[in-house]
């Protein structure tokens, strides 16, 4: 900073370079052009945001009621809709708009307290030329000095962290849809992207890839923000240089992470028919929840439980379909007939609220 505020001074005639850093600290300076640093890289991360969720809220409308099935420890749960799994992100998404609607106000406020924050050389008008100060920079004045008090660095960090966390959980459901047992997805094909050196049918998941990778940096990163929060005293001994390492590269890489979040799905390939071909291929085991609320009423839900369970391991044991089993069942069978049966077998049937919480996110999206 000092042969920055040198040259400054050698610059300006009549003496007037000696009023030149008047009352303010090295930090000062530093800190208020890091904010003005964030208050326009934050413009680019809201860009990328809103494209993002722009893009969610297309594929969570095109597939509203596209069923598939739902995970659980890895494992079919019960059906959903590809629609409602982007609509869960999409509604991640909108929080991330919200928050930094929020925080904006918070953190993009500049920093000019002198050696120890109090503006005592200012000879009383320190209040009066901060809020000018702030003014013609067009930041918001501080209440008090924040010279080691670092929680507005540290939010940022944390939310772009967050950011990032959405991108990677997106980016690991689709290495795992990519699998060659589900192939239920496929990131954008482009010729050579993907493939391997030595097996040319593969077809890697390359963007989600890079997306895990940021992502886990990022999240290291922002630890070693919240350590800095930890100074000394009104001016720090080093922590506030942790700063200057990490934060600029939070906001590089959660930029390259909604980069390639963005290009995958804008161009995701989505194969509703497999989508379909996995929901039956545990030959009607998915829908063996809806088949134990469907007995339920008739025979208590605990009892009803327990009669599927059991008709469950027949249809692994056996490999055939649990609604011929159901309907050869005599504790089922005098209480539902075939075609009911079948109905409460079709995974399509059994997907609850799934629409109508789509429309709910893309809703409050239009609001």
């Amino acid at each position: 900073m000092l042969p920055v505020v040198q040259q400054l001074v050698a610059l300006c005639r009549g003496g007037l370079g000696e009023w030149c850093h008047w009352g303010a600290t090295t930090q000062d300076v530093t800190d208020t052009a890091t904010v003005m640093q964030i208050r326009e890289a934050l413009a680019l991360v809201e860009a990328d945001v809103e494209a993002t969720a722009a893009a969610l809220a297309a594929l969570a409308r095109k597939y509203r009621d596209t069923p598939m099935a739902g995970r659980s420890n890895l494992q079919q749960a019960v059906p959903i809709t590809f629609g409602y799994k982007m609509a869960t992100l999409l509604a991640a998404f909108d929080r991330h708009r919200h928050r930094l609607q929020e925080l904006r106000a918070r953190v993009l406020v500049g920093e000019f307290g002198g050696a120890a924050g109090t503006l005592a050389s200012l000879g009383g008008r320190g209040l009066e030329t901060q809020a000018e100060l702030m003014r013609e920079l067009k930041l918001g004045q501080p209440a008090i000095a924040w010279h080691t008090i670092r929680d507005t660095i540290a939010e940022i960090g944390c939310f772009l962290g967050l950011v990032a966390g959405t991108c990677g959980k997106f980016a690991f459901d689709v290495k795992l849809m990519m699998q060659t047992e589900v192939a239920e997805l496929y990131e954008p094909f482009h010729e050579g992207r993907g493939s391997s050196s030595t097996m040319p049918q593969k077809r890697n998941p390359i963007s989600s890839v890079y997306i895990t990778a940021l992502n886990s940096v990022v999240r290291q990163q922002v630890a070693a923000l919240l350590d800095a929060m930890v100074e000394d005293h009104e001016r720090a001994t080093g922590p506030w240089e942790i700063e200057w390492i990490v934060l600029p590269e939070i906001f590089c890489l959660t930029a390259g992470a909604l980069a390639q979040t963005l290009s995958v799905l804008t161009g995701l390939q989505v194969d509703e028919k497999k989508m379909r071909a996995n929901l039956d291929l545990t030959k009607g085991l998915i829908a063996s929840e809806a088949v134990m609320m469907g007995l339920g009423p008739h025979l208590g839900r605990q009892y009803a439980h327990d009669l599927v369970y059991d008709v469950c391991r027949k249809v692994v044991a056996t490999g055939r379909p649990l609604l011929d089993l159901l309907a050869e069942n005599e504790g089922v069978n005098k209480h539902l007939d075939r075609a009911a049966l079948a109905k409460l077998c079709d995974p399509a049937n059994y997907l609850g609220e799934a629409g109508a919480m789509v429309d709910r996110v893309l809703e409050m999206r239009s609001r």
